[in-house]
């Protein structure tokens, strides 16, 4: 209704569309970031271990850890036991394109390519801003990222509309998207995985892509996996032709969802580790 509403009030043009669509963004992330500030100080203000218990809470529902691996398992479990088609549709629940005519191998592509993906933008980023502050900035954060999963699509509906929350949410996950990137390089020497070709393939294919961070962390899945991801994709019944990302050293299959589901968990586990060395270092230097 209130993208309906901001569209109503600006001109059918390219500056009317983009400055709609900036007013959204606008509105969406104030809300988003207020809302728990507000929150947040009443709680620390009655008591600041009630403050703590909320904040907690609140940063523990802005990580997408286990909904990332449920869903993206969700079509390894197809694959191995419900055939192509429900494999098809399962992956049409977390990845964008068209998967209609998805091979079994263009659906577990498009599967690791999600975890890939979203290790950066459903964790690593999250941890990150919550590092400098807290869940009012983690939330600040996840507003960005849904907005671009909504509207910024370069379609005819939104190529315009959706500008600013593209361009936004590139800029948020520039720093996060890097980082993602060696935190598992370093998750995939700790499992044992091929960290050697991660890190090449990662210096090698980390712009083969549209968006400045998409293939940071493709890039080292498929190293890592020594299989190649990406590639020529249908969006709204229209191809676009991508390069590839790794090199095929072996045939992708099924059971490399799972194998991207360890290094998710091992990245994580590593980011949040990290991180909270850090915040904690930073507190003791600041005397807080």
């Amino acid at each position: 209704m209130s993208e309906r509403i901001i569209r109503g009030c600006f001109p059918k043009s390219k500056a009317g569309e983009r400055i709609g669509g900036g007013l959204l963004v606008l509105i969406v992330v104030s809300i988003s970031t207020a809302v728990p500030a507000l929150i947040l100080s009443a709680a620390y203000g009655y008591a600041w271990q009630l403050g703590m218990v909320i904040e907690s809470f609140m940063c523990y529902q802005i990580l997408a850890t286990k909904s990332l691996k449920v869903e993206s398992d969700k079509v390894y479990r197809a694959l191995k036991t419900e055939g192509l088609e429900q494999a098809r549709k399962a992956v049409s629940m977390i990845v964008g394109r068209d998967t209609k005519s998805l091979t079994e191998e263009g659906v577990t592509k498009a599967a690791v390519e999600t975890v890939a993906e979203n290790t950066s933008d459903g964790i690593i980023a999250p941890l990150f801003y919550m590092m400098i502050g807290g869940a009012v900035l983690g939330f600040g954060y996840k507003a960005v990222n849904t907005m671009d999963s909504m509207v910024g699509y370069k379609n005819d509906k939104y190529l315009y509309f959706g500008t600013a929350a593209a361009k936004l949410d590139d800029v948020v996950n520039y720093i996060p998207a890097r980082l993602s990137a060696w935190f598992m390089i370093l998750s995939a020497a700790v499992t044992g995985m091929d960290w050697k070709n991660a890190g090449y393939i990662y210096r090698r294919d980390r712009f083969n892509h549209k968006s400045p961070n998409a293939a940071q962390t493709e890039s080292v899945m498929a190293g890592a996996l020594d299989v190649q991801l990406a590639g020529n994709a249908w969006y709204f019944g229209k191809l676009y032709e991508k390069p590839t990302i790794g090199d095929p050293i072996r045939k992708i299959e099924a059971e490399d969802i799972r194998r991207a589901h360890t290094l998710l968990y091992v990245t994580a586990v590593l980011a949040l580790l990290l991180m909270s060395v850090v915040k904690m270092g930073v507190f003791g230097v600041c005397g807080i």
